[in-house]
C-alpha cells in the first residue's frame, strides 16, 4: 500500500471508534522521516488505547505491519509508526500542550527553507 492508502485506512479506523479532531498533515517536504502525520484525539485514556489498537488491527488486515507503537496508558499519547505514515492519538489536553499541528503544519519550515537559512 502507498502512503495515501495507508492514511485512508488509518482515518477510517479512527472514525470507526469516534476519534475526534482527526487532522492529516502532509509533511514530506518538512522531514525525510515520514510523509504523512495523522493526529486524532480520544476522550479518555481508554479511548486513546482503543483507537490505537483499532488502527493497528485495520492496517494489519490491509497488509501493513506497524514498525512500532509507543506510549503508555498513563501518558495520554500513543504513537503508531507505519513508516510513511505516523499516527498520534492523544487526549485533548496532551494535544493542546504539544500542539503538533503548529509544529508540523503550514507554519513549519520545509526542508528547502531550512537549507536556505543554513546557507
Amino acid at each position: 500500500m502507498n502512503s495515501e492508502e495507508i492514511k485512508d485506512v488509518v482515518v477510517e479506523a479512527l472514525e470507526d471508534l469516534k476519534g475526534t479532531e482527526i487532522k492529516v498533515l502532509d509533511v514530506h517536504e518538512k522531514t525525510s522521516v515520514t510523509d504523512i502525520l495523522v493526529i486524532a484525539s480520544g476522550k479518555s485514556s481508554r479511548q486513546v488505547k482503543a483507537l490505537a489498537s483499532n488502527v493497528q488491527e485495520m492496517v494489519k488486515a490491509n497488509g501493513v505491519t506497524p514498525l512500532s507503537m509507543e506510549g503508555s496508558q498513563d501518558s495520554g499519547w500513543t504513537l503508531i509508526d507505519l513508516g510513511d505514515v505516523v499516527v498520534h492519538v492523544m487526549l485533548p489536553e496532551t494535544r493542546d500542550f504539544y500542539n503538533l499541528e503548529k509544529l508540523w503544519g503550514d507554519d513549519a519550515p520545509t526542508d528547502e527553507s531550512e537549507t536556505e537559512s543554513a546557507s
